[in-house]
């Protein structure tokens, strides 16, 4: 359980999801039932993410996941087993080194997205720079039934606007299917070709020269419109301030519905 790499020179590291491809680095995420990660997970991924991509042999990082889907975002749980802030905290700031470790890795990150894709996980496969999906994977961010709020940044990065903003306020699911008409998937395979296509995809851009490859990743994050790192600290804030005012609490409880709040008027979820 935990976070694992292979890196080209030592393939053997993580057995079965192992890359024997020179330039390939496989970092793959386990954490039982639903990889929803704890806030140590959180730092464990962006240190494997970040020294992947600083390995010289490395050319190309696959992120994958073990398991019955890709990332299920936080661990509520320990999260509700902490009466003060400090877990809710690091996972803020988990979250945001992970999402960063993706976007800012010095190689591409290729996303190999299995199942479900969810909070947590829709920072991951939105900040990677490609996507390959398993036919039954979802995406999406439940994050107003939870009590929170952000990855809007990164959603907006997989489908257009007025899309993402519907399926953010209804916490509805898009499929790999539509996203890939979306232009946002670069190819949906059946569940068992997962990552044996996602390695093909890194297989090909690993078959660039490194040093231009490298130039090539800082010069396209270097034009990006949106400031992702920015931009999700500060969605994050307002999910700290929907904590600090029970409001988080509330929705939790009644599992995203909304009640009559002090005023008596319905309760909305911020």
């Amino acid at each position: 359980m935990g976070v694992s790499t292979s890196s080209p020179e030592s393939p053997e590291s993580t057995g079965s999801t192992g890359s024997a491809d020179p330039g390939i680095s496989v970092v793959t995420v386990d954490f039982p039932p639903v990889n929803a990660l704890p806030v140590q997970g959180w730092y464990d991924l962006a240190h494997a993410v970040r020294a992947a991509g600083r390995d010289p042999a490395t050319r190309c990082v696959v992120l994958a996941a073990e398991g019955r889907g890709f990332n299920a975002g936080v661990d509520i749980k320990e999260l509700r087993r902490d009466a003060g802030h400090a877990s809710l905290i690091g996972a803020n700031r988990g979250c945001a080194e992970a999402f960063a470790a993706v976007y800012e890795c010095e190689v591409p990150v290729v996303a190999a997205v299995g199942g479900f894709c969810l909070g947590g996980g829709v920072g991951l496969a939105g900040n990677a720079d490609a996507i390959i999906a398993s036919d039954d994977a979802t995406f999406g961010l439940p994050e107003l039934d939870r009590g929170a709020l952000g990855a809007a940044t990164h959603l907006a990065r997989l489908v257009p606007q007025h899309l993402m903003r519907a399926l953010y306020y209804t916490s509805r699911t898009a499929t790999a299917a539509e996203l890939h008409a979306h232009g946002s998937v670069w190819k949906v395979v059946p569940r068992a070709e997962l990552l044996g296509e996602a390695l093909a995809l890194a297989r090909e851009i690993a078959g660039k020269d490194g040093t231009l490859i490298r130039l090539a990743k800082a010069a396209i994050n270097g034009i990006d419109p949106v400031d992702v790192r920015r931009s999700y600290r500060f969605e994050q804030g307002f999910t700290f301030e929907a904590n600090l005012s029970g409001i988080a609490d509330r929705v939790r409880n009644t599992f995203g519905n909304a009640i009559p709040d002090t005023s008596g008027q319905e309760g909305s979820r911020p």
